[in-house]
């Protein structure tokens, strides 16, 4: 397929609302005014995300309390059911799409039932959360998942788990049953029409060298299904060679402000940055155009200036023998191709040449 589709910008807020819905609006007034298919949020409850003795990550220590636990970190965090309803009027009226990450089965029924959403992103976190994974299968909505922190097995046996709730014929779900599902090949094409994988460094910020872009090749060659790229790196850099590497769904943190207090804010980007990256991921896909090689347009007027054509070296006399001396390559490229060159040699001049003349 010459033609590629365009990418689907996700501006991830996140939790980089700290807890206040005006912020959270202002978030989704940036990722509108900065053209992004989505802005995205989390959808969580607290007590159902985190045992009161969970740790924080290290980044999550080096920006928040650390006396503070995960727990009450994310109490704070939380998105009500009146937030959402207004976020998502929101989006309507500023014409982007809203998306979120639910890590519970009620916070997945909410956004699938009472707001039809009928695409769900899951973060790396919940690749191995089985229970989970079958349950938005059984939805049947599609699903951006990432891929941070897992190996290619990990990814295959999530796979499986899909495959198995995606498919008609559900029994009892069982590993030996999330196996036997990818043998069906009708289920993969199900699973080709549902399921984006995205290759992600879990880290804030993810440091370039541990970006590894080539995976998402392996991912695409290993299950043939649609991969992107969720981005954690520093910059927009990696994102852009992400979209030339034929990632087809961008995902990346923004905030208001980098200097915000809060678990995700330094690792992000800030509005214009937003802006810069959604501007430069469409002048990329405009970039990358097709895969013909044929001179474009804008070549085409070019092509006489700097090509060559083949001009007599000496003044030349009718009937002499052109030599190979005798013939110049040069500037415009108006007359015979200088492939001719050896066909030229040899043959008798036809006319009398001046040195300069074309030939």
């Amino acid at each position: 397929m010459n033609k590629r589709s365009p990418t689907v910008i996700i501006a991830e807020a996140g939790v980089n609302h700290n807890g206040s819905l005006d912020m959270a609006i202002e978030l989704v007034d940036a990722a509108a005014s900065a053209g992004a298919d989505y802005v995205k949020f989390q959808t969580f409850r607290a007590s159902r995300l985190a045992n009161a003795s969970a740790p924080k990550a290290q980044y999550q220590k080096r920006t928040t309390d650390v006396e503070e636990s995960q727990l009450e970190m994310l109490s704070r965090l939380e998105l009500s059911e009146a937030a959402h309803d207004t976020l998502l009027r929101r989006c309507r009226e500023k014409g982007i799409s809203f998306l979120s990450s639910p890590f519970d089965h009620e916070s997945l029924a909410l956004l699938t039932e009472r707001f039809k959403l009928p695409v769900i992103k899951l973060g790396s976190g919940e690749l191995t959360n089985a229970p989970l994974l079958l349950d938005v299968a059984r939805r049947n909505v599609s699903l951006i998942l990432s891929t941070g922190m897992a190996t290619l097995a990990e990814v295959e046996q999530a796979l499986g788990v899909l495959a198995f709730g995606y498919s008609e014929e559900m029994g009892a779900p069982s590993q030996e049953a999330f196996s036997a599902a990818l043998l069906a090949p009708e289920v993969w094409q199900r699973l080709k029409e549902k399921v984006t994988l995205l290759h992600c460094t879990t880290e804030y910020p993810a440091a370039v060298e541990d970006t590894n872009l080539n995976v998402m090749e392996t991912l695409r060659n290993a299950f043939g299904l649609k991969v992107g790229y969720s981005d954690h790196t520093e910059g927009n850099a990696i994102s852009l060679a992400a979209v030339a590497m034929g990632a087809c769904v961008i995902e990346k943190h923004f905030t208001l402000d980098r200097a915000l207090p809060g678990p995700d804010h330094a690792a992000s980007i800030e509005p214009e940055e937003l802006h810069a990256l959604v501007r430069d991921i469409r002048r990329v896909e405009q970039a990358l155009g097709r895969s013909v090689k044929i001179p474009g347009k804008a070549e085409v007027a070019n092509r006489e200036v700097a090509r060559k054509s083949l001009f007599a070296a000496r003044d030349i006399g009718v009937g002499e023998i052109l030599r190979p001396e005798d013939i110049s390559v040069m500037r415009p490229g108006t007359g015979l191709a200088p492939v001719l060159f050896w066909d030229m040699v040899g043959k008798k001049a036809e006319k009398p040449y001046k040195q300069g003349d074309p030939l």
